[in-house]
């Protein structure tokens, strides 16, 4: 590379998730053709966000507050908690203007042989609120994958002498969907959570 900064650029790039280095370098050389303004912007969009966002006291969501706006929107419903991985899961969810209740995130699953325990994960703080709020339901959103499915499995095992409704989201076969090139797996979950018409 003819210039140290770049390379380190590409470098920094690559550390990103998803990004490759073709896609690194290609992002570093964009940056070379971007305006000094519109680097200075970029530079301190990303320095904002490590100095003002933190994560919310009650569920652990990304907020510029204390308390994150779903928390503290007294329209929602309390009693219901949607237990994600991580904060990025909750836009999806919310897109759908589907769910009105309240979240909790377990920054992560459990998966012993990458050193993730359940004593790692913000499970404490989960027990706490149900515990301590009125809380009816708590729906798992979690991947459907074995570590997933087997944080899922824990979680219903502390949860369930509380006495509430567990449910977790349904998983299958999308809209849209071709039996013909769903795996097995797909299947047999759109076969567990058919529903009744």
């Amino acid at each position: 590379m003819s210039s140290k900064y770049l390379e380190i650029l590409i470098e920094e790039f690559n550390k990103l998730p998803g990004i490759g280095k073709k896609s690194a370098t290609r992002l570093a050389f964009h940056v070379l053709d971007l305006k000094e303004e519109e680097v200075n912007n970029f530079a301190k969009a990303i320095t904002n966000v490590k100095v003002y966002v933190k994560k919310c006291k009650i569920c652990g969501n990304f907020s510029e507050n204390e308390i994150c706006n779903i928390c503290s929107d007294e329209t929602r419903d309390n009693s219901i908690i949607c237990v994600v991985e991580d904060g990025k899961d909750i836009l999806p969810i919310e897109k759908t203007r589907k769910y009105n209740g309240s979240y909790h995130v377990l920054n992560g699953k459990i998966a012993p042989l990458n050193g993730i325990t359940p004593d790692k994960l913000n499970i404490k703080s989960l027990l706490n609120r149900i515990a301590n709020e009125s809380i009816e339901e708590v729906i798992f959103a979690l991947s459907s994958d074995l570590e997933g499915e087997t944080t899922v499995m824990y979680l219903t095992k502390l949860i369930k002498p509380f006495g509430l409704t567990v449910s977790k989201l349904a998983s299958g076969i999308p809209m849209g969907g071709n039996l013909e090139f769903t795996d097995s797996a797909t299947i047999s979950k759109a076969i567990e959570g058919r529903q009744k018409l």
